[in-house]
């Protein structure tokens, strides 16, 4: 019976904090054309929230989302094309707002950095296969496998069955 008493209040804490997240998802206002609603969704996609960083506009909850969502919606009721409302927020809020900034000179290190970083992997990765194959790189392990002549004695000691017992080293 208590355990009834205490699933009925966990489940409307449940039902609240769900519809408190579905809510937040839900696109209040409608475009007027399915056309603008197919070019906003797009637009939405690919321009990120200048608060989250890392979430487009489609994705984020935050106030300045939801405000650049109203102005988009707006733009696109205007007649704005999608050049332009990309214009508008760029002039506002710099490249930073396009998931795929232009390719300028101030961009340039974005559009680059992959690459460069992908070719500098694929380069250690042969010189370490080219060493491994070559032997250059196994000198380490044959010095570590060889022991020395103090390593040897105590070894035959432990295998002879002579280990020093009374001894105040463990090996």
């Amino acid at each position: 019976m208590s355990t009834r008493r205490l699933a009925i209040p966990l489940l409307a804490l449940l039902t609240l904090l769900l519809a408190v997240v579905t809510r937040a998802s839900v696109e209040v206002e409608p475009l007027s054309t399915p056309e603008l609603q197919a070019r906003y969704q797009v637009l939405i996609e690919e321009m990120r929230c200048p608060k989250c960083q890392n979430q487009n506009l489609a994705g984020s909850d935050s106030m300045v989302a939801n405000d650049l969502r109203r102005e988009i919606r707006r733009l696109l009721e205007d007649g704005f094309s999608d050049a332009e409302i990309n214009d508008y927020m760029v002039a506002r809020y710099g490249d930073f707002v396009l998931y795929r900034p232009p390719v300028q000179r101030n961009t340039l290190a974005l559009w680059l950095a992959p690459g460069v970083f992908a070719a500098l992997g694929l380069l250690a990765l042969v010189v370490i296969v080219a060493r491994s194959r070559s032997g250059r790189g196994a000198g380490q392990e044959s010095q570590a496998d060889e022991l020395s002549a103090e390593e040897q004695r105590r070894l035959a000691q432990l295998l002879r069955g002579e280990g020093d017992r009374g001894s105040k080293h463990n090996d």
